[in-house]
């Protein structure tokens, strides 16, 4: 518990070094803005970020200063941004591929938020273990150097153990053997290992699930030397609240399959559409995950067995696939995308031989003629290609997307109980419990324009119209289409007479 005595949040961030991996991640980017932008006494956060497309680190942090995300800050505090520095590193290396240098500059780190993964479920065995599990414990044997240091926060899934219905707030027996996996990533090639993903996973249903259960592992074999907290979030999704809402950067998950739905490029969907959705705003996530961590900081005595939180939702808010799918084709028609192509739709279906029709029919079969009508037009063709990224990212959805969890988190929601009266406006996180979801699905449907697909709000008046034409050349085609089933089955060949008349004969 925490002590009365003990500072609030605020105060306990005040003057502290803090260390993230992952910041130039979803929630890296949110995560880093409520730091500077709630704790504005922190004396620095440096954040691990490697060289890419020809940018040095401080470039690319210069860059993620530029993104809207970051506007409130700049607006309420214009100078903290400057309290970012960047640390060149990379979470697939050994010791983070952090130089003698720059761990000089970070001894004084007293805080880990370790949020760096690779989150595609397609993502090779090899890849995936040097990231997200030699990654996490690389992260653990920096904060063993580390003298100063009062909590290393693991930001793992609820989706670790998928072979359990029911997850507690705990640690599962193993999967498998971090160690092993490691050694065995790091000697074989990644075609030998494609080879045996299936034998070495135990059959999970991705390398992604598997490998952050093998780093909860690795990080409970040094909780008895370091603060550990391991955070589970489920489907983190477009912000409630903070820093504005519905905002968004990634096509990742249920996202991108709800926005191809709004384009009208997804006419269907493989799942069980009873099956509940768990979810949770990211600004949600991360109040929480800042109030676990300094928890976990303030706490005069360790805890008996390491802090584990579910950040997850469905057990006070129950939305199943359906109905959200349902609810973005209604929403769509009044913050329709500039972009769409047809009018849109979303059926889920959980029998495989329906959404193969259904895909094949609505989805394939107009991506070869609109592809076609592209060429003839001297353009790109990309829709095809689209059409087979929707597919694999279905296929790699299908197993959450028909299964049924619940996730326990009672000390999750403890955590709202605990934070004190000066720090409850800026970090409690409970309003989703009680939050008008319409007018939260609005809002990701307007962040989805702007933020991923660029498109501006005083285009909407025009994307309302194409909307409207798109609707009356549907409904015609579609009138159309049964009229003609019904004159062939009924009044040309008369199919249903003949099968009667078969019947009879019989």
């Amino acid at each position: 518990m925490v002590d009365e005595a003990a500072p609030g949040i605020k105060e306990f961030f005040k003057g502290r070094d803090i260390f993230i991996t992952g910041g130039s991640g979803f929630m890296g980017k949110v995560l880093i803005e409520k730091l500077l932008r709630s704790c504005p006494d922190l004396n620095r956060i440096f954040i691990l970020i490697r060289a890419k497309k020809n940018k040095t680190p401080e470039q690319r942090l210069v860059e993620l200063g530029k993104i809207c995300v970051f506007d409130r800050l700049h607006q309420e505090y214009p100078n903290h941004f400057s309290k970012l520095c960047a640390i060149n590193g990379d979470c697939t290396m050994k010791g983070l591929g952090i130089s003698d240098e720059d761990l000089k500059r970070i001894e004084n780190v007293s805080v880990i938020f370790h949020t760096a993964a690779c989150v595609r479920f397609d993502d090779s065995l090899k890849n995936a273990i040097l990231l997200n599990t030699r990654g996490t414990v690389e992260v653990m044997r920096l904060a063993e150097k580390l003298k100063q240091i009062r909590v290393v926060l693991h930001v793992s899934t609820t989706y670790c153990n998928p072979d359990k219905k029911v997850v507690e707030e705990m640690i599962y027996p193993p999967n498998g053997d971090w160690e092993m996996a490691i050694k065995i990533a790091e000697k074989y090639d990644e075609e030998t290992l494609n080879v045996l993903t299936q034998k070495f996973t135990n059959a999970e249903p991705n390398t992604y699930t598997f490998t952050k259960g093998l780093a909860e592992q690795a990080v409970k074999d040094f909780s008895n030397r370091l603060p550990i907290v391991i955070y589970r979030p489920s489907i983190v999704v477009s912000s409630l609240d903070e820093p504005m809402p519905g905002w968004i950067d990634n096509f990742n998950g249920p996202t991108g399959l709800f926005l191809a739905c709004g384009l009208g490029i997804l006419r269907t969907m493989y799942g069980d559409p009873d099956v509940v959705s768990d979810f949770t705003p990211v600004d949600t996530s991360i109040k929480a995950m800042i109030v676990a961590a300094w928890k976990r900081g303030v706490e005069s005595e360790p805890p008996e067995s390491v802090p584990v939180y579910n950040c997850s939702t469905s057990i006070q808010r129950k939305f199943t696939g359906g109905f959200i799918s349902k609810m973005g084709v209604m929403i769509a028609s009044n913050v329709p995308m500039d972009k769409m192509i047809w009018l849109p739709d979303g059926t889920v279906t959980k029998c495989r031989y329906n959404y193969l029709f259904r895909f094949i029919l609505f989805q394939l079969l107009t991506a070869f003629f609109i592809d076609f009508v592209l060429k003839l037009m001297g353009q790109r063709q990309f829709v095809t290609k689209l059409q087979r990224r929707i597919y694999g990212a279905n296929m790699a959805l299908h197993y959450f997307t028909t299964t049924s969890w619940i996730f326990k988190n009672a000390k999750f929601l403890a955590l709202n109980d605990i934070i004190k009266p000066q720090d409850l406006n800026d970090f409690r996180f409970d309003r989703f419990v009680t939050a008008d979801f319409l007018k939260y699905f609005t809002a990701c449907m307007y962040g989805a324009r702007r933020y991923l697909l660029n498109e501006k709000d005083e285009n909407l008046p025009l994307a309302r119209r194409n909307y409207k034409r798109f609707a009356l050349v549907h409904y015609t085609v579609v009138t159309v289409w049964y009229i003609f089933l019904f004159y062939m089955i009924f009044i040309k060949y008369n199919i249903i007479g003949q099968i009667w008349e078969w019947t009879e004969f019989n």
